[in-house]
């Protein structure tokens, strides 16, 4: 087995952690969905479509409403046993709006029309094929600029660079695509509300695809050598596999 297409989330979790890479890429665990996986989804695809409106009907009672139609949706058939109580779904619903109420804190969708939503991307980078959905892309005062939409709460602003890794690497796909490299990526935090926007350069975007290469060079050798090493952390307490990760197989077993 060799490894044929990389996303930039997993490139991210190599990173983060070899064993969590296995798990979800070559193991192909299933994680359980959780009510912040499901409220993420669910916001991307009622953002996505508020771009479909013209312009003046960008509005937050229209944002709520493809908030509700787009979870009515994907309740039945990704979240159907999620809540416990048709209370608990409506508290989740209420905070969930409560969210969305914070992108127009932000920015307003009836002044720009994005270049491109949802941009499904497979580039081949002279070797290695790099794939992924990219939520946003505009044009605003002569600036190209790639954003990703975050439900969860923002880090602070010193933690904050690790979270721009996967949009550099669609900032690289899109300069290979078109031809033009970005000017800036932007994470829009909802909860918050938190805008982290930096500057991108043909420069960063080399050093991207160098780290890139030996990333997949390093998945190469562990999928060859089946040697993942899990690297714990904090992030540790929120996987969805640590009973079944290595690093704690005494905790697992009573510590025996």
């Amino acid at each position: 087995m060799a490894l044929e297409t990389l996303s930039p989330s997993r490139a991210g979790d190599f990173k983060t952690c070899p064993q969590l890479f296995k798990f979800r890429a070559i193991d192909r665990l299933p994680e359980p969905p959780s009510i912040y996986q499901a409220r993420g989804t669910t916001a991307h695809l009622a953002l996505q479509r508020l771009f479909d409106r013209p312009a003046p009907e960008r509005t937050p009672e229209a944002l709520y409403d493809l908030f509700r139609e787009a979870w009515a949706e994907l309740r039945t058939e990704e979240y159907a046993d999620l809540f416990e109580s048709v209370e608990e779904e409506r508290a989740w619903g209420v905070e969930s709006l409560e969210l969305l109420a914070n992108y127009f804190t932000v920015e307003d969708p009836s002044s720009f029309d994005p270049l491109d939503r949802e941009l499904d991307m497979l580039e081949d980078l002279d070797g290695i094929t790099i794939r992924g959905i990219l939520d946003r892309m505009e044009e605003v005062d002569g600036r190209l600029v790639i954003t990703d939409y975050k439900t969860g709460k923002a880090p602070p602003e010193r933690y904050a660079l690790p979270a721009f890794f996967a949009l550099k690497i669609y900032a690289l796909l899109i300069r290979r695509r078109v031809g033009r490299t970005p000017d800036a990526v932007r994470l829009v935090y909802l909860n918050g509300p938190t805008v982290y926007e930096i500057p991108v350069n043909d420069g960063q975007l080399d050093a991207m695809d160098r780290q890139l290469r030996a990333l997949w060079s390093a998945i190469d050798r562990a999928i060859a050598e089946d040697h993942f090493p899990p690297r714990p952390g904090r992030l540790c307490d929120w996987c969805s596999f640590r009973d079944q990760c290595p690093a704690f197989a005494d905790e697992a077993g009573g510590g025996a």
